[in-house]
C-alpha cells in the first residue's frame, strides 16, 4: 500500500510541474508574439474596453489559437492553469476508484463536480 501512495505521490507531482510549466510557457509565448505584434501600439486610457467576446469561452479561445492570435495563447495558458488543479481532482478520483475508497471517492467527486460546475458557468446568473 505505501509503494501505491508514493506512486500516485510522484505522479499528482507530475502533473502538477508539467501543468504550470506548460502553462507558463504557453503565457509566455503568447505574450512575446503579442508583444512583438503589438509592443509599439500607444495604449488609449481614455476609455474603458473590455475582454473581446472571444476571449471569454473556451470555444472562443480555441478559435482564437486556431487562427494564431497572440491574446488567444496567452487566455489558452491561464486556462491550462486553471485545469492544472482541476486535473489533480481527477487523477484522485481515478486513485481512489482503484483502491475502492468510497468514503474518499465520493467526496473527491462531489469536489469534482463542484469544480467543473462552477466554472462551467451553469450556475451564474449576471441579473
Amino acid at each position: 500500500m505505501q509503494r501505491n501512495e508514493e506512486h500516485l505521490d510522484l505522479t499528482i507531482g507530475v502533473l502538477l510541474r508539467t501543468g504550470v510549466i506548460t502553462a507558463a510557457s504557453v503565457v509566455f509565448a503568447g505574450g512575446v508574439w503579442y508583444l512583438v505584434r503589438s509592443g509599439m501600439l500607444a495604449p488609449n486610457y481614455r476609455a474603458f474596453q473590455g475582454e473581446p467576446e472571444g476571449l471569454r469561452s473556451v470555444g472562443g479561445v480555441l478559435r482564437g489559437v486556431a487562427g494564431l492570435h497572440p491574446r488567444s495563447i496567452i487566455q489558452l495558458g491561464l486556462l491550462l492553469l486553471v485545469a492544472t488543479p482541476i486535473a489533480r481532482v481527477g487523477l484522485t478520483v481515478v486513485a481512489f476508484a482503484l483502491r475502492r475508497d468510497w468514503i474518499y471517492l465520493a467526496l473527491t467527486i462531489a469536489v469534482f463536480t463542484v469544480l467543473v460546475w462552477s466554472l462551467s458557468g451553469l450556475g451564474y446568473s449576471p441579473h
